[in-house]
């Protein structure tokens, strides 16, 4: 017995050194930083005392009240959730499409699949490059296919104007124009990824679930909805998580579309100019926490949807 007590500390101590680089990394590189921006956001911390801040300073709320009392942050937060939810849906409801759309073998599949991956694999750079060049009102292929076969009166300025009043039914109806485009364009740009997760579920599901049903006289749209979705859930759960945590923390897109403006406003482009503009290292941080937190909120409120209707179910 004593014998078996000490193999099993030495190979508890074996597994402690075996881990232990990983956690000094993410002591290093996680944890300290995070611990390092929660003490700026409780300091009065500019660009230009930076090198006299520390963790042990003059702590108060006073960030949090300029960013709460700063004008557009709730205006800011919500384009933030508009946008997020927008694109998360997008991204997962073109990504399925395309996953059914590959499903079945035929000529061609393969490339097909390779070129699905274009958007995502893209420099970011290179695909805003391209969306801005395509959207602009005075030589963009868009606006020039708009007003010659669609029949717009005049170029419409995608990226650049706020609203937009569009004709439905003999209704005019004001939309965000360019927050939907840029909506688009993270839909666009992301559903490769949600595209790999379900075209590998897809791979995964038994064949005899879909010949039985054909044979009971089932049509496509039954079989999807009893059969196929179902089984897909549990991805599209996951990937409903991954996407809302990526988009919401989402800056470059936005940025270099829009630079935030144009009623496109993210609360990480507002981080970013407490940060340059401002030069408030202490806002900024304080404003990041805030964006952490509303994040967790929503993540929270999901999961607990999310684990609810499983017990239901």
């Amino acid at each position: 017995m004593p014998r078996t007590d000490t193999l099993a500390r030495q190979e508890s101590r074996l597994a402690y050194r075996l881990i232990s680089p990983t956690l000094l990394i993410v002591l290093v590189v996680v944890v300290l930083p995070v611990i390092w921006t929660i003490s700026l956001a409780f300091q009065d911390v500019r660009l230009i005392n930076l090198r006299d801040a520390g963790f042990f300073g003059e702590y108060n709320l006073d960030n949090f009240s300029t960013v709460f009392g700063s004008s557009g942050f709730w205006s800011s937060l919500w384009i933030t959730v508009v946008y997020t939810v927008g694109a998360t849906l997008g991204s997962i409801a073109i990504g399925l499409v395309a996953a059914l759309a590959l499903r079945r073998p035929f000529r061609g599949r393969g490339l097909l699949r390779a070129a699905m991956l274009l958007p995502y694999v893209a420099p970011v750079v290179a695909a805003t490059f391209v969306w801005s060049v395509a959207l602009n009102p005075q030589f963009g292929i868009v606006n020039a296919w708009g007003t010659r076969f669609l029949g717009w009166d005049e170029p419409v300025p995608f990226l650049s104007q706020r609203d937009y009043s569009v004709g439905l039914f003999g209704v005019d109806v004001t939309v965000p124009l360019a927050l939907l485009t840029v909506i688009a364009f993270e839909a666009w740009r992301y559903f490769p990824f949600a595209f790999l997760f379900l075209i590998a579920r897809l791979q995964a599901l038994p064949g005899e679930l879909d010949e039985a049903a054909v044979v009971d006289g089932t049509s496509i749209w039954q079989r999807f909805r009893h059969i196929t979705l179902p089984q897909l859930m549990p991805v599209i759960a996951l990937l409903t998580i991954l996407r809302f945590i990526f988009t919401f923390n989402k800056f470059d897109d936005v940025y270099l579309l829009t630079g935030g403006g144009a009623g496109t406003e993210v609360v990480s482009i507002r981080v970013y100019e407490f940060l340059t503009a401002r030069t408030d290292i202490g806002a900024a941080a304080a404003q990041s926490l805030v964006l952490a937190a509303v994040l967790t909120v929503f993540i929270a409120v999901y999961l607990r949807t999310a684990g609810a209707r499983g017990e239901t179910s």
